[in-house]
C-alpha cells in the first residue's frame, strides 16, 4: 500500500511561507536560514518557488529524485524545484493548458542552474524514442552554445547570464518535445570593449584561445598568449575551477549536436577572431591644411590580419575608420573623424559584430531546433532574466533590467491574484477584495508613449541641435517632476528640500523593490548605440557570407535614410511581446536567492539576503497568497491526514469525503471563522489554526504509535513464549530419543564384543585343528615321495648315470624357451604396425629366434592392419607412399603434408551451385579440384585458377565464370618441374608439336603441390601410351612462355607481403620466387 505523505510531514521550519506564524521580515530571513543551514535551498510562497543557491553539489537531483517527484501532488513531498517542473509539465501534458516558468534573481543566485534542472527534468519525465531523444538533446545542448557567447565571469558569479532567455519548449498531444523557440533580451554588449575589474569578457574568447588546436590557432591568425589582445582583461584571464579548453571542446560538440555545419562553425570563429584583431587596432592623429585632426592607423598588421579573415578589402575598412559620411535626402558630406571618434568607431563596430553575431546564432538554433510540423502544439516556456539591480553606479544597463522586473512584477501580481480569485469563484468560495501595490503608475512612468521617461529619451536622441545627457535630464526634470516616485536634484530644491545624497546628474526612481539612483551619463549614447553607415557598407563589401547576413543595411542598393529604432524602443518593444506571450501561459514563478557574496557554501550573509528579499518583493507575494485563506486542501488528503483526530472518522470513513471533513471540523470544534468548505477542498484562513490541527495529530499520532507498541509487544511475547514452549518440546524429544539411542548403542556394542570372543575362540580351535590334519598330510606325502624317489633311482641308475648330462640340457633348454614363450605372450607389444615396441631379449643363445619373431609378428600385424583398409583408403596410401618416393628429402615442403590427408575434390565442385555449369562440362570423373594461381611471366603475379584433373586431361578454369581456359591431355603433359624449398610453385611442361604447346608451358602455385603431382604422376602413368612422368626437382629451370624460354630461379630471402613466396620480374628472361627462409 503507498504510504500517503505530506509537505507538513518532517519539516524543517517552515515549508511554505504562507503558513509562517508570526509574518515579519525577520522571521522570514529566519526561516529561510534555518533551512538552508539543513540543505534545505528550496522553500515555498503557495506555488512559488524561492530558490537559494548552495555553492556546492548536492545530492537532491539525482535519477532517483526525479522519479520519487514524477507525477506527485505539488504539497505532497519536500519542497523542489522538481516538484514545480512536474506541476507545469503535468498541466501541459494532461489539461492541455500553456504554461510558462519564469525565473528571476540577481547574478550568481543560479537563475541558468534552475532553467537547466527544469529542462533536464522535464526530458526525464516526457516520451522516450530516437526523434524525440534527439529533439530532447538539442534542445539540452544549445545552453553550452548560448553560455559561451552569452555568459561571463563577474565579481559575482563565475559563470553570469549576461542576456536574458525565454525558450517555448513545443509539445505534441502525447506530451512529448517537438521543438523550441529562443529569444534573447539585451546582450550586455558593452562588455566587448570593456570589463569592469575582476570580470572577465565572454567565455568563448578565452575558450578559443584555450581549447582550439595549433592548426586552428594559425588559420585564424590568433596567439595563445591573452595578454595580446586588447580587449581581453589580464587580471581574471583564468578562473579557477573553470577549463576554458574542455569548454570549448564541449561548446565544438554541442554545435554540432544542435545542428551546425562545418563551415558555419569556422564562420563563427573568425568573427569571434575578428573582434579580437579589431581591439588591437589601435589609431594616431595626423593634421591636416584645415587645421583638423584625421585618424589614422597606427599598425596595420591587426587591421590586415582581421581584413583577411572577413575578406574586406584593406582600403575601405580604413577608409571608414578616418571618414563618416553624411547624407541628408539628396545631399551627401564627408567628414574626418579624430581619433577618439575613430575610437568610438572602432568600439561600436565591435559590439555590433559580437551582438549580431550572437542574434543570428540564436536564429540558426531555432531553425535547428523548431518544431517541424505546422499544427498547433503545447507550449511550456523558461524565462532566465536578469533580476532586480541596485548597484553603487547604475546606469542604461540597470534602467532598462529594472524596468523589466516592474514589468515582471505587474504581471506577478495580476496573474497571481486573478489564480486567487477563479480559484475561489471554482470553488464557490466568497472572494475578499486583497488590498496590494499596483506598480502600473511606476511601468507607466517609464513606458507611457507620451511622458515616459523611454519617450522622452528617444525624442532627445532624434531631436536636432546639441543634445547631451544633462539636456535629456533636464526634460525630465520638466516633464516628471511633480510624478511620486520620481526625484532629481531639482525636483527636490523646487520643494525646498534639500538632499545631498541625490548628485546633480542623477535622478532616482521609487521601484516597487527600493530606491534606485540612476546617473544620466551614456544615457544617450547607449540609447542610440549608433554605427556609422561607412562601417555596415564596409562590412557588407566583404565576401565572407555571414557578414553579408549580420549587416544588411550595408547594401548600397537598399540605403535607408531613416534612422534606426534606438535601443530603448527595441527592448521596450521586446518586453512588451514578452508581457502578451506571458499572460496567454499559465505562470510558475521561481526566485532564486543568493545567500553570500563569497560564493562559498554554508555561509549565510542576512543583510544580503534581506535585500533581495526586498527586491524580489517576496514579503509582498506572500501577503498577496495570504490575504484569504492561507492554506487550502482537497478533501479526501485533508481527511486521511486529521481522521484520526475523531472517533467517527477512524479508522475508516465510509461517507462521502466532504461529510467526513464535516463531521471532523464539527468534533474538533474549530471556529467556523477560521475555515470555508469548497466544492472540493477546505480553506483554512490563519496558520495557526493548521498548527493546532497537526499539534493534535503529532500527539493522536504518540498515541497510536504507543498503542501499537502495546499490541505489538504483546504479541511478540506472546510468540516468544509459544516458540519456547515448542522448542522445549522438541528439545525434550530429541534428548529422550538420544539417551536411548545411547543406551541401545552401549548394549549392542556389548553383544558384539561377546560374540566376537565367542567366535574367536572356536575359530582358533577350528584352525589348530586344520593345522593338525595338513601337518599329517604333508608328512604322508613326503614319506611317499621319498619311498617312489628311492624305487626310481634304484631302478634306473644304470640308465641314469649313461645319459644324464644330455636329459638334464635338454629339460633346461625345454624349461627356458616355455618360460620365454609364456613371458613372450604376457609382454606381447599392441597391434600398431607403427609401434616399435617389442620385449627384450632374456638370453643370448635365443637372439636369432628373438629378431626372427619380432619380425613375424610385425608382418603378421600388418597384414590384419591392411585387411582392414578399403579400396579407397589403399589408393590414398598408395599416393602418399608414392609421394614420399617422389619428394622425401627432396623438397622442404614434403614434412608438413604427410599429416594431410589428400582430399582430391577441395571445391565440392559436384555440389557447389556457384561451379554447376563447370561440373556438367567435364564428361570424365574429377579426380581432383582446387585453387591454383597461374603466373604471369609479364609482372610474375598469380591469376586465380580452378585446377582439374580427370582420368585423362588437366582443367584451367576461370575462378569467377567457371569459363574452361585451357583443357591439356596427360599424354601431351613432357616432365613436371618443382623447387626443393618450402614453396607451392610448380611447371607443367608439354611436349614440343602437342596442341597445348603452342600457348607455353604452365607455370602455377598451390598450397596443395605434393597432391596435385603426386596425383598428376599416378594418373598419367595409367593415360594410353604414357609412361611415368618426369620429376624434375631443381632450384632453377626453364619454362616454354609461347616462343620464349624464361628462367625461374628460387632464392631465400625475407617476405614482402605476408608469409608465402612471392614472384617478381627480373628481366624477360627471369622470374626470381623469393621464399621465406626456415627456421
Amino acid at each position: 500500500m503507498e504510504v500517503k505523505t505530506s509537505l507538513l510531514d518532517n519539516m524543517i521550519g517552515v515549508g511554505d511561507m504562507v503558513l509562517l506564524e508570526p509574518l515579519t521580515e525577520d522571521s522570514f530571513i529566519e526561516n529561510l536560514r534555518n533551512r538552508f543551514d539543513h540543505n534545505e535551498i528550496y522553500t515555498y510562497i503557495g506555488s512559488v518557488v524561492i530558490s537559494m543557491n548552495p555553492y556546492r553539489s548536492l545530492p537532491i537531483f539525482t535519477p532517483e529524485k526525479v522519479e520519487e517527484y514524477r507525477n506527485r501532488n505539488f504539497y505532497e513531498l519536500s519542497p523542489h524545484i522538481y516538484a514545480l517542473a512536474d506541476e507545469a509539465y503535468r498541466s501541459l501534458r494532461d489539461q492541455d493548458k500553456d504554461q510558462c516558468i519564469l525565473i528571476t534573481g540577481e547574478s550568481g543566485a543560479g537563475k541558468t542552474e534552475a532553467s537547466k534542472l527544469v529542462m533536464s527534468y522535464v526530458a526525464a519525465v516526457c516520451g522516450k524514442g530516437q526523434e524525440v531523444n534527439k529533439v530532447k538533446e538539442q534542445l539540452l545542448q544549445s545552453n553550452p552554445v548560448l553560455e559561451a557567447f552569452g555568459n561571463a565571469k563577474t565579481v559575482r558569479n563565475d559563470n553570469s547570464s549576461r542576456f536574458g532567455k525565454y525558450m517555448d519548449i513545443e509539445f505534441d498531444f502525447k506530451g512529448d518535445p517537438v521543438g523550441g523557440v529562443i529569444s534573447n533580451y539585451l546582450l550586455e554588449k558593452s562588455r566587448v570593449v570593456k570589463q569592469p575589474r575582476g570580470e572577465r569578457n565572454f567565455h568563448i574568447f578565452y575558450q578559443l584561445l584555450s581549447g582550439a588546436s595549433d592548426d586552428t590557432l594559425r588559420k585564424l591568425k590568433l596567439d595563445r598568449d591573452f595578454s595580446k589582445y586588447n580587449y581581453l582583461s589580464l587580471d581574471s584571464a583564468n578562473v579557477n575551477g573553470l577549463d576554458d579548453a574542455a569548454n570549448f571542446r564541449t561548446v565544438r560538440n554541442a554545435m554540432q549536436i544542435v545542428g551546425f555545419m562545418e563551415d558555419e562553425v569556422q564562420s563563427v570563429l573568425e568573427l569571434v577572431a575578428a573582434v579580437l584583431k579589431l581591439g588591437n587596432i589601435e589609431f594616431k592623429p595626423e593634421s591636416r591644411s584645415n587645421g583638423y585632426d584625421e585618424s589614422r592607423v597606427k599598425d596595420k598588421n591587426d587591421l590586415k590580419e582581421m581584413c583577411e579573415l572577413l575578406g574586406i578589402e584593406q582600403s575601405v575598412l580604413e577608409r571608414a575608420f578616418s571618414y563618416r559620411t553624411v547624407e541628408a535626402k539628396l545631399e551627401k558630406v564627408s567628414t574626418t573623424l579624430n581619433v577618439s571618434q575613430a575610437y568610438y568607431a572602432r568600439d561600436a563596430l565591435a559590439k555590433n559584430l559580437y551582438s549580431r553575431l550572437f542574434s543570428w546564432l540564436v536564429t540558426r538554433i531555432n531553425e535547428s531546433i523548431k518544431a517541424q510540423s505546422k499544427t498547433r502544439h503545447k507550449v511550456m516556456g523558461v524565462l532566465d532574466i536578469y533580476g532586480f539591480e541596485i548597484f553603487e553606479d547604475n546606469s542604461f544597463e540597470q534602467f532598462i533590467i529594472n524596468y523589466c522586473n516592474e514589468k515582471l512584477q505587474q504581471i506577478f501580481i495580476e496573474l497571481t491574484l486573478r489564480e486567487e480569485q477563479e480559484e475561489y469563484i471554482r470553488e464557490d468560495i466568497e472572494w475578499t477584495n486583497i488590498e496590494y501595490f499596483n506598480n502600473a503608475v511606476i511601468c507607466d512612468l517609464i513606458e507611457n508613449n507620451q511622458n515616459g521617461i523611454l519617450a522622452m529619451l528617444d525624442e532627445e536622441c532624434l531631436r536636432p541641435g546639441t543634445v547631451t545627457d544633462i539636456t535629456f535630464l533636464d526634460k525630465l526634470n520638466t516633464v516628471c517632476a511633480e510624478h511620486q516616485h520620481f526625484e532629481s536634484r531639482l525636483s527636490k530644491n523646487s520643494k525646498f528640500l534639500t538632499d545631498h545624497s541625490l548628485p546633480h546628474s542623477c535622478f532616482r526612481i521609487q521601484h516597487y523593490a527600493g530606491k534606485v539612483l540612476y546617473r544620466v551619463e551614456g544615457f544617450m549614447d547607449k540609447n542610440n548605440d549608433l554605427l556609422y553607415r561607412d562601417l555596415s557598407q564596409a562590412m557588407y563589401k566583404a565576401n565572407h557570407k555571414l557578414i553579408k547576413q549580420l549587416f544588411p543595411e550595408g547594401n548600397p542598393a537598399k540605403v535607408n535614410l531613416k534612422r534606426p529604432p534606438t535601443a530603448g524602443f527595441q527592448f521596450k518593444h521586446s518586453v512588451g511581446t514578452l508581457m502578451r506571450n506571458l499572460q496567454t501561459k499559465n505562470p510558475n514563478y521561481i526566485r532564486c536567492v543568493k545567500p553570500n557574496d563569497k560564493k562559498a557554501p554554508r555561509i549565510f550573509t542576512d543583510s544580503l539576503v534581506r535585500h533581495q528579499v526586498a527586491y524580489l518583493g517576496l514579503m509582498e507575494n506572500v501577503r498577496v497568497r495570504r490575504a484569504g485563506y492561507a492554506y487550502r486542501q482537497a478533501y479526501e488528503p485533508c481527511l486521511e491526514r486529521y481522521k484520526m483526530l475523531c472517533k467517527q472518522t477512524w479508522p475508516h470513513w465510509k461517507g462521502p469525503t466532504r461529510e467526513g471533513v464535516e463531521v471532523l471540523m464539527a468534533d474538533l470544534q474549530v471556529s467556523t471563522e477560521e475555515f470555508a468548505y469548497g466544492n472540493s477542498k477546505i480553506f483554512i484562513r490563519n496558520p495557526r489554526t493548521l498548527f493546532s490541527l497537526e499539534e493534535k495529530r503529532r500527539g493522536c499520532l504518540e498515541n497510536l504509535a504507543a498503542l501499537i507498541q502495546k499490541i505489538y509487544r504483546g504479541w511478540k511475547c506472546r510468540t516468544h513464549f509459544l516458540l519456547l514452549k515448542r522448542s522445549q518440546v522438541v528439545v525434550a524429544a530429541w534428548y529422550r530419543r538420544y539417551a536411548q539411542q545411547k543406551k541401545y548403542t552401549q548394549i549392542k556394542s556389548a553383544t558384539i564384543m561377546v560374540q566376537s570372543y565367542s567366535r574367536g575362540w572356536k575359530a582358533r580351535k577350528i584352525l589348530r585343528e586344520l593345522k593338525h590334519q595338513k601337518r599329517c598330510e604333508e608328512a604322508a606325502t613326503t614319506i611317499a615321495a621319498y619311498w617312489h624317489g628311492t624305487q626310481v633311482r634304484r631302478e634306473y641308475r644304470k640308465f641314469f648315470r649313461a645319459n644324464a648330462g644330455r636329459k638334464i640340457y635338454s629339460f633346461i633348454m625345454q624349461r627356458l624357451m616355455q618360460k620365454y614363450f609364456l613371458g613372450l605372450k604376457r609382454d606381447l607389444p599392441s597391434m600398431s604396425p607403427i609401434g616399435g615396441s617389442w620385449p627384450t631379449r632374456p638370453y643370448r643363445f635365443l637372439d636369432t629366434a628373438h629378431t626372427e619373431l619380432r619380425s613375424i609378428f610385425h608382418h603378421w600385424r600388418c597384414k590384419k592392419y591392411r585387411s582392414r583398409f578399403t579400396d579407397e583408403r589403399k589408393a590414398v596410401f598408395e599416393e602418399k607412399l608414392q609421394a614420399s618416393e617422389i619428394f622425401k628429402d627432396k623438397k622442404a615442403l614434403y614434412p608438413s603434408s604427410v599429416g594431410q590427408p589428400f582430399r582430391g575434390d577441395y571445391l565440392e565442385i559436384s555440389k557447389n551451385p556457384k561451379y554447376q555449369k563447370l561440373s556438367s562440362a567435364m564428361d570424365e570423373k574429377v579426380l581432383l579440384a582446387d585453387m591454383v594461381n597461374k603466373i604471369n611471366r609479364a609482372n610474375g603475379k598469380g591469376t586465380a585458377r580452378i585446377f582439374l584433373l580427370t582420368k585423362n586431361n588437366f582443367v584451367l578454369a576461370d575462378q569467377k565464370t567457371g569459363q574452361v581456359k585451357a583443357s591439356v591431355p596427360l599424354p601431351d603433359l613432357a616432365s613436371i618441374s618443382v623447387s626443393t624449398q618450402n614453396d607451392g610453385f610448380f611447371a607443367l611442361k608439354l611436349k614440343e608439336g602437342s596442341a597445348g604447346a603452342t600457348k607455353g608451358d604452365f607455370l602455377l602455385s598451390s598450397e596443395h603441390l605434393i597432391e596435385i603431382i603426386t596425383k598428376l604422376r599416378r594418373t598419367g602413368a595409367t593415360a594410353v601410351n604414357h609412361n611415368h612422368l618426369d620429376i624434375d626437382i631443381s632450384d632453377e629451370f626453364l619454362v616454354q612462355f609461347k616462343q620464349d624460354k624464361v628462367c625461374v630461379k628460387f632464392v631465400q630471402g625475407a617476405p614482402k607481403n605476408g608469409n608465402g613466396a612471392s614472384c617478381k620480374r627480373k628481366n624477360n628472361r627471369l622470374l626470381e620466387v623469393s621464399v621465406p627462409s626456415t627456421a
